[in-house]
């Protein structure tokens, strides 16, 4: 009786993952790596968001041209305060970014991994625009969210080529203030 359970779950795994060749490549679908929608608060929030930005807005921007970029760098500071996913092009130029404090947290909750990837995925729906596929991450700082935006640049359907820690480290660099004299 077991073993027909583990058949049927099989029979499931098997009918939700299909496997197709194209010109001899192996192509895996599955809904699994399907991005998954924000939250409605989030949503909500974004969309306020706009509508006092057009508001305060009086002239108009230059258009910019529209530019595909397949393969890119994401820089992610993760501070004890706050979170900032920056997408960009191999020559440093921002594509799109987002911050937990832009995405509608506030206080200690802006450090925390959901909010991290929470950010990590509205930042990588505003690259989608440009085509943005592969990306080396750039990781700086020592906060909570930095493993979560990783794993979320990986879950919302992003190639990750390169995972690097750009920390700054002293090399004995400033002098210490003295020691408290009790």
């Amino acid at each position: 009786m077991t073993e027909e359970k583990q058949q049927e779950q099989e029979t499931k795994i098997k009918s939700d993952i299909k496997l197709e060749t194209k010109t001899g490549e192996l192509v895996v679908k599955s809904d699994l790596n399907a991005p998954e929608e924000l939250p409605e608060e989030i949503k909500k929030k974004l969309e306020k968001n706009k509508a006092d930005k057009k508001e305060i807005k009086g002239r108009k921007k230059k258009r910019k041209d529209d530019k595909k970029v397949s393969v890119g760098i994401a820089h992610i500071k993760a501070t004890y305060n706050n979170t900032i996913v920056t997408l960009t092009d191999l020559a440093g130029n921002v594509l799109s970014w987002a911050s937990a404090g832009s995405a509608g947290f506030k206080g200690p909750k802006k450090s925390t991994p959901y909010a991290a990837q929470i950010i990590t995925r509205i930042a990588v729906e505003k690259a989608r625009k440009y085509g943005l596929k592969e990306v080396s991450v750039m990781v700086k700082g020592v906060g909570t969210g930095r493993e979560s935006a990783v794993r979320a640049l990986n879950a919302n359907g992003l190639i990750i080529s390169l995972i690097k820690d750009i920390t700054p480290i002293p090399h004995n660099g400033c002098r210490p203030k003295k020691p408290r004299r009790v």
